[in-house]
């Protein structure tokens, strides 16, 4: 009996750590905690690797053991590039058929986007092995909702609250971390890459002023203060995937459709006559798809300590 209440405890905390104000679940809890000490079995049973050795790196960075934290941080920053990639690669796959749609919405990529957005279409169709047409806008806004929803399901819950830009925050210890430990141009790669995904941080701003203020005495080229590579995949990668995403529902999604019963249609479309399709028409026209202080830490104990 003891076993299946620890094993009730640790599913209650994991299903909390993505529904954090599930009533019944947090009421089942408390119960729980009448019963048994439930500190021990609050376990995220789903908790992807690269979360414990986040907050390992926090804890080591408020410690002020900074070169522990980096080495951590560098290693829950790779483990979370290699679940998104894995998150992308499981939005792909055989596509479930719930309803038939017209026939307009699959050619609306060429008609609305020209080329560029009909080769994306073109891939995920040849991917995915979709041999209907019809199937396609359904299926490339599905596979797109699915990789635009990969940042939010990846992102930690940590003491019940759920990491904020979560990437952008690795980076920002990343840059304090390299700064205590005199690896500027490790730091200063950081607050550019934090920058990618926040670019009105005051104090980043500031920060960044700072390096490059004091850039002669530490030596410091102009591509030092370029974004790290990965960063900047993985910026270009999601914003081009939300702009795709709002494209789709615009204009490959069909429109709610009324049916009508008896010859109520015909007698209300105005249906042109033979005339209108005599001598020369149009449609052969072409178109052309033509101050300065030192980096600061927001709002960690470091700061304090600095």
């Amino acid at each position: 009996q003891s076993n299946k209440i620890e094993k009730a405890v640790s599913a209650a905390h994991t299903f909390l750590q993505k529904n954090p104000k599930h009533e019944m679940t947090l009421r089942y809890l408390n119960y729980y905690r009448t019963m048994v000490d439930v500190d021990e079995y609050l376990v995220d049973l789903e908790a992807p690797p690269y979360e414990p050795i986040f907050v390992r790196s926090v804890k080591l960075y408020n410690n002020g053991d900074f070169r522990s934290s980096a080495a951590d941080m560098e290693q829950a920053l790779a483990g979370y590039y290699k679940a998104y990639e894995d998150c992308l690669a499981g939005c792909e796959g055989a596509y479930e058929v719930e309803e038939f749609k017209d026939f307009y919405p699959a050619i609306a990529g060429d008609q609305a986007g020209g080329w560029g957005l009909a080769g994306l279409m073109l891939g995920v169709w040849g991917s995915v092995g979709c041999s209907n047409w019809y199937l396609l806008p359904d299926h490339f806004v599905s596979v797109l909702q699915c990789k635009v929803d990969c940042e939010t399901e990846l992102t930690p819950n940590v003491g019940g609250f759920f990491v904020e830009k979560f990437v952008a925050t690795m980076y920002h210890y990343l840059q304090f971390a390299y700064y205590k430990l005199n690896d500027m141009r490790n730091a200063v790669r950081g607050v550019s890459s934090y920058m990618l995904f926040d670019p009105g941080d005051a104090v980043m701003q500031q920060n960044l002023v700072y390096y490059r203020f004091h850039r002669e005495r530490w030596r410091l080229q102009e591509e030092d203060f370029e974004p790290r590579p990965e960063a900047v995949r993985y910026h270009n990668r999601t914003a081009a995937q939300k702009k795709m995403l709002d494209f789709a529902r615009q204009y490959l999604q069909a429109d709610d459709e009324m049916e009508v019963d008896g010859d109520e249609g015909a007698e209300a479309w105005d249906l042109p006559s033979d005339g209108e399709f005599e001598g020369e028409g149009d449609y052969e026209e072409g178109f052309f798809a033509e101050w300065l202080q030192e980096p600061k830490a927001k709002g960690d104990r470091a700061d304090q300590g600095s």
